[in-house]
């Protein structure tokens, strides 16, 4: 990824239309400190996270604050306090920490960087998913240009190198090469979510004809004959422009996979979710992580029989008398931050978690549930 692409994405983040309605109920975190001095790697999340039970709802917390009239520029070593304007908690700066006071002689009185300041949530995690990983149709990939081969004898390419490609692409144009990944399926409908499509490298291309050739510009694992050529649109990138809000579906998503194909995901890992634009769901929005609860049969002894401990008796009266089959509560296991969003899929991280977070745990509105964790 350029410096360039690095620096659009980094400002959408650091500019997010911070009108989030102030009607939100903001409980304050037991053993919240009254202050807190910005720390080199904090993010909003974070900081938010000291003070509320719901982090993803800063917006609300940094509102009508005449201190900051952009939240997102604070900076290391700034000193926030706790205080209450209208009822509410609101977070001020009071200056930097270096024991010198802080004079404001105009509003451009401080002159630092923007890249300086303290992002939303950690732009390292999601840069690399935010132009790279896709979900897109199966067909539709199926269809596009193909990696013939390359000019070295090798069948690994990687940067540097000069690919083959079996289409008359316009030169100097710059694409991405995509290796067909995991297919992905509704599980109780069985409809088709799509394919994923992994990045593998990016190149630009520097002779056109009926077989092109793209000099490889990057590469983030080996490009191989048979990768699917797809251009780097500039509006991959509106994925990064997002308010955090909670969920608003009328069913609740599932996870649908694991980014890294590890069994289990935890704090800061990314997932994919069942459900994309056509159902509704945009960047940004926040999702409480739930498994379902397990069902306790009543024995014959009318004592209750764990489903780890079942017979194929309990299993039979479990599925004939509902007395006698009791579904325990759901269990909560984290939080969900939806970054971008594809047409029946997204891609969500994991922003928190009590338990480790498995593949079809249920997705719900933060608040529609009673909350646990942090």
């Amino acid at each position: 990824m350029d410096c360039t692409m690095k620096r659009l994405i980094l400002l959408a983040l650091m500019t997010f239309n911070c009108t989030f309605v102030s009607a939100d109920t903001l409980t304050l975190k037991a053993g919240h400190p009254e202050s807190y001095v910005v720390k080199k790697g904090d993010t909003l999340w974070d900081i938010s996270a000291t003070f509320l039970n719901d982090p993803w709802k800063w917006p609300s917390l940094w509102d009508v604050n005449p201190q900051i009239a952009n939240p997102h520029l604070i900076y290391p070593g700034d000193l926030l306090t706790l205080v209450f304007i209208d009822g509410q908690p609101r977070l001020v700066r009071n200056g930097s920490n270096d024991g010198k006071p802080h004079v404001r002689k105009s509003p451009e009185g401080r002159i630092i960087s923007k890249s300086d300041a303290v992002p939303a949530v950690d732009l390292a995690l999601i840069e690399n998913y935010l132009v790279q990983n896709r979900v897109v149709d199966s067909q539709w990939l199926a269809e596009q240009p193909m990696v013939l081969a390359g000019e070295s004898p090798s069948r690994h390419h990687v940067l540097g190198d000069v690919i083959y490609i079996d289409s008359e692409l316009p030169l100097h144009k710059k694409y991405g090469v995509y290796e067909r990944g995991r297919e992905f399926f509704n599980k109780e409908t069985g409809e088709a979510l799509g394919q994923e499509a992994v990045l593998t490298s990016t190149g630009q291309v520097i002779e056109s004809g009926k077989v092109s050739k793209i000099k490889l510009l990057s590469n983030y694992r080996e490009t191989k004959a048979g990768f699917k050529v797809l251009p780097m649109e500039d509006d991959s990138l509106m994925s990064a422009y997002f308010t955090p809000k909670a969920a608003d579906l009328k069913t609740p998503a599932t996870v649908l996979a694991i980014e890294s194909k590890m069994r289990e995901a935890g704090k800061l890992n990314v997932v994919y979710l069942d459900k994309g634009k056509q159902d509704g769901v945009d960047p940004g929005e926040v999702f409480s992580i739930y498994r379902d609860g397990e069902e306790i049969v009543i024995s014959h002894d009318g004592l209750p029989v764990p489903a780890t401990e079942r017979t194929a008796y309990d299993n039979i009266v479990a599925s004939i008398s509902s007395d006698r089959a009791i579904k325990m509560p759901d269990v909560y296991h984290g939080r969900l931050l939806v970054f971008k969003v594809f047409d029946k899929a997204s891609l969500g991280l994991i922003v928190a978690n009590e338990r480790p977070v498995r593949v079809d745990d249920k997705l719900v509105a933060p608040d529609s549930l009673a909350y646990r964790g942090q």
